[in-house]
């Protein structure tokens, strides 16, 4: 989409994969998603707190992946198959790995994992994978993505997995990341 204005300035938003563009008077979105996304708080915001973390945790159904506890029914809005992969790497958490068997500590990685893990792609104006309004690419040089799964692990050097999962791909360190 691009809007030019009288000043000749402009603005342009494209969508890759799933995403959408709506224009609504301010309240008058009713889409469902919007409105869930919009009554969660952000992931860096105070009120993301470990308690609220683990009010998600006990309210998912305990056989849920790590990859659909955090990117599907907007649990955590924003935060979608793209970004888990480093927050999982990060947690040192394989993707498939059940709700039900996290330890405590994994639990407490993980939720750390998302607060820092996001603030750095934050800090960085986003993702390598992804561009600006200005075609620049984000400064957050993702870990394991489409543009890394070829190298080799940076922690310990064994071979990055990618594989079909959930209707996306994950991408895992065995070594790292063991599935539970």
């Amino acid at each position: 989409m691009l809007l030019t204005f009288t000043d000749d300035s402009a603005f342009t938003v494209t969508v890759q994969m799933y995403g959408g563009i709506w224009a609504y008077p301010e309240r008058a979105n009713h889409n469902p998603y919007y409105i869930e996304a919009k009554s969660k708080p952000h992931p860096l915001s105070d009120d993301f707190s470990m308690k609220y973390f683990q009010t998600l945790y006990r309210t998912t159904k305990p056989t849920s992946s790590l990859k659909a506890f955090l990117a599907t029914e907007q649990r955590i809005p924003g935060l979608g198959n793209g970004v888990l992969q480093d927050i999982l790497f990060q947690a040192h958490l394989h993707p498939k790995t059940k709700l039900q068997g996290l330890t405590e500590i994994q639990r407490n990685n993980l939720y750390w994992s998302i607060k820092n893990t996001l603030l750095q792609m934050a800090q960085q104006g986003g993702r390598n994978t992804e561009k600006d309004l200005f075609g620049a690419n984000g400064g957050y040089h993702t870990i394991l993505s489409n543009k890394t799964w070829q190298k080799p692990c940076p922690v310990c050097g064994g071979e990055i997995i990618r594989q079909t999962y959930l209707g996306g791909n994950i991408y895992f360190c065995p070594h790292c990341q063991p599935p539970a």
